[in-house]
């Protein structure tokens, strides 16, 4: 483990977790990312704690203690990462809350839907949460979590991750959902058409310390 990875399991997310911030998850993407990409996802339960969560998780005594070393390590010349990005995304309707799969081996994937402009966006929410999600639970596209990015990159734009046992599972599964009946009727309907115009998708799996 990298010294970033060793900040993150030893003081961010115990510190977040003692302010009350839990099921955080660490993900490195499948195959080889070039640089190395990590994907923190922090679940909040509204915009105060949201703004409060850094500064208060500063302020916690196992921050302080275990923060010391990778600060030591940081430098001009050897930073722990390059940049990051960050996104701020509002919970579906139907699905308020993150799901948190059973702790066993899992992969994961984070699929991005961009619409050409905002209504675009708002109504591919609406085919989710009034149509499309009971497809997925009947043929097993299991959800972690929904979210229409608020504050990110490449917006209009909503965001949605996928967990399964594995690839094999993954495509039988997908296949699935393609064939379903409702599926090709909802697909069709003139209300939902032209609603996504760029599908961004990649695959990750959890670090040894992601609650998630």
């Amino acid at each position: 483990m990298n010294a970033f990875g060793e900040y993150l399991q030893k003081a961010v997310l115990p510190a977040m977790n003692a302010i009350g911030i839990k099921n955080i998850g660490v993900f490195t993407e499948m195959g080889l990312s070039d640089p190395p990409r990590l994907h923190l996802l922090l679940p909040f339960n509204n915009l105060e704690e949201f703004a409060q969560s850094t500064p208060t998780m500063l302020e916690q005594a196992v921050y302080q203690e275990n923060s010391a070393s990778f600060a030591e390590s940081d430098s001009p010349t050897t930073p722990q990462f390059v940049r990051y990005q960050s996104s701020l995304m509002r919970a579906f309707a139907a699905i308020p809350q993150m799901k948190v799969p059973e702790a066993q081996e899992r992969i994961f994937e984070l699929r991005t839907y961009e619409g050409f402009n905002d209504d675009a966006v708002h109504r591919k929410v609406a085919m989710f949460n009034d149509d499309e999600l009971p497809i997925f639970y009947e043929t097993g596209l299991d959800p972690v979590f929904f979210g229409e990015t608020l504050i990110g990159q490449h917006l209009p734009q909503l965001t949605y991750m996928l967990t399964f046992r594995d690839m094999e599972e993954r495509d039988a599964n997908w296949k699935k959902f393609i064939d379903h009946p409702e599926w090709k009727r909802v697909s069709g309907l003139p209300k939902y058409a032209n609603s996504v115009s760029n599908i961004h998708r990649v695959f990750l799996e959890p670090t040894p310390y992601s609650q998630v």
